[in-house]
């Protein structure tokens, strides 16, 4: 079930195939569809929400029941079970902790004749979260979206998810929307929830950014109101890829690349090792862990179509390939993983060592789970406190200072041809 490649030529092959998931003909035929869904909404705000939601997740709302009430949020604190509760206690403080350690500092640097140069920032005034729904109800994301926001001092966290057949959310979202303070929930979902957060509806409120991760639908509508919104990213399905070399527990392995291959029959599972025995004592593994796995008709899938056990010459030749591929999560099953560390240029998360899972990352270490996907850790990094910041230029001069770049600033304006840029400095000279 999981192919095992030897060939350098064909390891670049097969990783630039799974890379290019997400940009299928499938994704450029759905382009037009989310298209019209956010131009719907733009136009027609509830109405056209009310009309997706009864045909895409086939729930009939009305405008009244799309906001979550406070009801449902206390139902939902006194049904959920104590242990998850404290889990999601656990998670959130030391989420929290994390992202209270980033937060950037405004700053401003005095220089000669009353120069003034700094930096500000300030949070957005309203964000935006998607919680994804469909195939399993996501509390810890909750958690790593709302409480960067939170960090940074967002006012107003606006939270989407699409409704269940019987109208409800989930349990486990509902409580973890209000420890991490977020009390503003409706229940919509798909490019339509997307769209309603980039231009408002009578009941949804505009925002300035929307985060979070969700189907092609969810992804493509975001790209679409990019500009009119800031977003996080444009999430591809998830990905790890594991460098273990002959120190790595085959077990250990196997389970790993399970654990993101369970997500969607499109996740990616990618081992690089030193050791031929290695990935095919995995490859033997695998199935037989699948026999009685509970996701096991997409998880096949996965592994199917876009798991790969990659054998290569040394750990250098491993980092290269890694690099080329620029994970979404790298763990680094390796005797020394923080020698190996510095080869390591693009990844979204890197977990070190043999007792450092991914999934420790995906729930409570603290550093957050929502990650550039297919490529992307190149140019992109992890949602964080500076996805709900900007900031602003902050710049004084005195007249000392201005008449003595007085003449660069002419020659410059007129080079540009600019004669009011020139003449707005000269009339304060002259």
């Amino acid at each position: 079930m999981l192919r095992i490649i030897t060939q350098r030529s064909d390891a670049e092959a097969e990783l630039k195939r799974i890379s290019d998931r997400l940009h299928d003909d499938q994704a450029v035929h759905k382009e037009a569809t989310v298209a019209e869904i956010v131009q719907n909404v733009k136009r027609k705000g509830n109405e056209a929400l009310l009309e997706y939601t009864a045909e895409y997740d086939k729930v009939e709302l009305s405008a009244e029941e799309l906001r979550v009430t406070g009801a449902e949020l206390d139902t939902a604190y006194q049904q959920i079970n104590q242990d998850l509760l404290r889990a999601i206690e656990t998670a959130y403080q030391r989420i929290y902790d994390f992202h209270k350690l980033r937060i950037p500092q405004s700053w401003v640097s005095f220089a000669d004749k009353e120069v003034v140069l700094g930096k500000r920032y300030t949070p957005v005034d309203r964000a935006g979260i998607y919680i994804p729904g469909g195939r399993a109800a996501y509390p810890s994301t909750v958690l790593m979206n709302a409480v960067p926001a939170k960090v940074a001092g967002v006012k107003r966290l606006v939270m989407v998810t699409p409704p269940r057949r019987d109208k409800s959310v989930d349990t486990a979202i509902l409580v973890s929307a209000q420890v991490a303070g977020v009390e503003e929930i409706y229940r919509v979902g798909g490019a339509q929830a997307i769209a309603a957060l980039a231009y408002g509806t009578e009941t949804i409120p505009r925002v300035d950014v929307i985060t979070g991760p969700g189907n092609i639908y969810v992804t493509l509508a975001k790209k679409q109101v990019y500009g009119r919104v800031g977003i996080d990213s444009l999430a591809g399905p998830s990905e790890v890829l594991i460098i273990a070399d002959a120190s790595a527990n085959p077990l250990f392995v196997a389970q790993d690349l399970l654990a993101q291959a369970e997500h969607d029959p499109m996740a990616a599972a990618i081992l690089l090792t030193t050791d031929g025995e290695l990935g095919k004592r995995v490859a033997e593994l695998i199935p037989k862990i699948l026999l009685e796995h509970p996701r096991r008709e997409f998880t096949e899938k996965a592994i199917a179509n876009y798991g790969v056990a990659i054998v290569v010459s040394d750990l250098r030749e491993a980092c290269e390939l890694s690099n080329l591929f620029a994970p979404e999560h790298l763990e680094l099953e390796v005797a020394d993983p923080w020698e190996l560390l510095a080869q390591i240029r693009h990844a979204g998360a890197i977990f070190l060592g043999h007792h450092t899972p991914e999934a420790v990352g995906d729930y409570l270490a603290g550093p957050n789970h929502t990650l550039p996907t297919c490529g992307a850790a190149r140019f992109s990094s992890a949602l964080s406190v500076e996805t709900f910041l900007k900031s602003s230029s902050i710049v004084q001069y005195s007249k000392e200072a201005l008449k003595e770049v007085n003449p660069h600033i002419q020659a410059l304006t007129q080079a540009e041809g600019l004669l009011s840029h020139g003449q707005s400095v000269q009339v304060r000279l002259d």
